[in-house]
Formats: structure tokens, C-alpha cells, sequence
């Protein structure tokens, strides 16, 4: 039994395993479609996150149930990263509170001197975290290629080409794509195992979802990743190796997932940014748009 203090009474609370993903994506979309209008999260994103070797799933999380109904979660998903939902006719009881403490209460007990997630601005959670003490650390957004935009072709500087990554590129992509994203993240490097639980041990990961930007001579400069989620499709990651940017091959990359993803069925493109990548103006400069925005938020332990 995992005990969460200051619940309304008649709750119930225990740790989840991976046969409550679907329960959990229930409890985030019913959010969602709340703050953003339509639910984002899915199944496989939930997965994806809990089957990192790192990760104990019974040990990260939290359930908070009415009868057998799960109401609320909590997850302390890395060191000082926490993820939690609450349904919306649940939501003032104080439920997200009692989480929030919790959630407090495994971070300080890990090492962590602070503990943050990122909500849709404005919405209840971020209205619930600011009442808590939590500052707000950076803001982010959720841009949208729409479905009628034409994607205008990008072609790539001569010597370069865009392929899909094979099993044994994968330890370099993972060593390009977290070098990148290290330059401006807080974290600790992710180690290959857990970044391939996310890109290519990822439920229904196909080769077109991690493409790779390589020059002339073989050299590896670029690397995208790229799913499909429900009827639109996700670019998770897009870096290019320090000493190659500035030639023009981002907007290429991009416009190269984005036509991938068409020809597999998707919809609609959309990926997420935020003020420490200061990559939002590239994004834009390829038709995209701006359709949600988003605080990520700390409180010091």
C-alpha cells in the first residue's frame, strides 16, 4: 500500500504497473481535453516512458482510486521531473495537492533539489502549482503544421541526404541527439538504453521514425525522430551537430518527417519547443503554428 496523506476520504491509493497505462491515459486525455481541447496523450506515450531499464514503475508511482475507478496519478518520472493528472470532476477536493506532496516527499528523498513538470498555461494545474510555490522555470509551446498546409519542399545542400536510421546507427544517434540536447537541458545524459526505450523499442516503431542526415563521406551531422500518434505525427527530436548548422539543413529535415509521416497516414504535424532551444522561429519560418502554450514550473526541496 502506498500511503498519500490529506486524500478525501473513501479514496483509495496503490502503485501502478504497466497494465494501468491505459487507465493512466485516460485520466491525462480527460485533462486535456479540458486545457487543449483534445486529448494528446497516448497509450504509447505512457509506455514508452515506463519501460525505461531505469525506471521502476510500482516503486515512480501513485494511483488514487474510487472503487476501481483510477481518479488521479502521480509518477516521479526522472530526478526532479513528476507527471500527474486528476479527473476533472474529481479535481478541487485537494486531491492534486496531497499528489503534489507525495511527489515532493520522492524527490527529496532521491537527492533531487527541486522537483517541476510542465502544464498547459492557465489551466488548473498550472493555477494549482503557482498557489503551491511552484516558479515558473521556462515556457514552451505546441506547434501545428494544418492539415491544408502544403509542405513547399526544402531540398537539402548538396552532399547531404536524409535516410533511415539501420540497428547499427542507432549508438551514434543516440550520441548526437542527447550532445545536442545537452547544450541548453538541465539533466543527466540519458543512458542508450532508455533513449531507445523511447525511440526504437517505442510501441509500433517502424524504421521511417528515426531518419538520419548524413554527408557525402558517411558522416553522421543530423537526426530526427519522428511517430505517428492517433491521426497526427510527433517530431520528438531534430538536432544537426554544432559544426553543420547554419547551412540550411533543419528546415529540410523537417519538411522531410513531415512528408514521412503524410505518406503513413498522418494527418496532422506537430512537435513541441520551448525558450531554452530557442528553435521556435524555425519551426514558424516552415508554416507552422503556435496551438498551445505551456509553463514548466519547480518548487526548490
Amino acid at each position: 500500500m502506498t500511503t498519500v496523506d490529506g486524500l478525501p476520504e473513501g479514496l483509495t491509493t496503490r502503485p501502478l504497473s504497466l497494465s494501468d497505462a491505459e487507465a493512466v491515459q485516460a485520466v491525462i486525455a480527460a485533462e486535456e481535453v479540458v486545457d487543449l481541447g483534445e486529448p494528446e496523450m497516448t497509450v504509447e506515450d505512457v509506455l514508452a516512458d515506463w519501460q525505461r531499464p531505469s525506471y521502476d514503475v510500482a516503486a515512480s508511482t501513485v494511483g488514487v482510486f474510487d472503487g476501481d475507478l483510477l481518479v488521479a496519478y502521480g509518477d516521479h518520472s526522472d530526478t526532479d521531473v513528476a507527471y500527474t493528472a486528476v479527473l476533472p470532476s474529481y479535481q478541487g477536493r485537494g486531491i492534486g495537492t496531497a499528489i503534489a506532496h507525495w511527489l515532493q516527499a520522492k524527490a527529496r528523498t532521491a537527492g533531487s533539489p527541486r522537483i517541476g513538470t510542465q502544464v498547459p498555461e492557465g489551466s488548473a494545474a498550472d493555477r494549482l502549482m503557482r498557489d503551491l510555490g511552484y516558479e515558473v522555470r521556462w515556457t514552451a509551446w505546441d506547434l501545428e503544421l494544418p492539415p491544408e498546409r502544403e509542405i513547399s519542399a526544402r531540398p537539402l545542400p548538396d552532399g547531404f541526404t536524409v535516410r533511415d536510421a539501420e540497428e547499427s546507427d542507432r549508438e551514434a544517434a543516440w550520441t548526437l541527439v542527447e550532445d545536442c540536447f545537452l547544450e541548453w537541458s538541465e539533466r543527466e545524459r540519458m543512458s542508450l538504453a532508455d533513449f531507445g526505450a523511447r525511440v526504437w523499442d517505442r510501441p509500433g516503431f517502424e524504421p521511417w521514425n528515426l531518419r538520419l542526415l548524413v554527408s557525402s563521406g558517411g558522416e553522421l551531422v543530423g537526426a530526427t525522430h519522428v511517430f505517428l500518434s492517433g491521426d497526427g505525427a510527433y517530431v520528438a527530436r531534430i538536432v544537426v551537430r554544432p559544426d553543420h548548422r547554419g547551412l540550411g539543413l533543419a528546415p529540410p529535415m523537417l519538411v522531410d518527417a513531415f512528408a514521412r509521416a503524410r505518406e503513413h497516414g498522418a494527418v496532422r504535424c506537430y512537435l513541441s519547443t520551448d525558450t531554452r532551444a530557442g528553435a521556435r522561429g524555425l519551426y514558424e519560418k516552415v508554416g507552422m503554428q503556435v496551438a498551445s502554450t505551456w509553463v514548466n514550473r519547480a518548487v526548490p526541496l
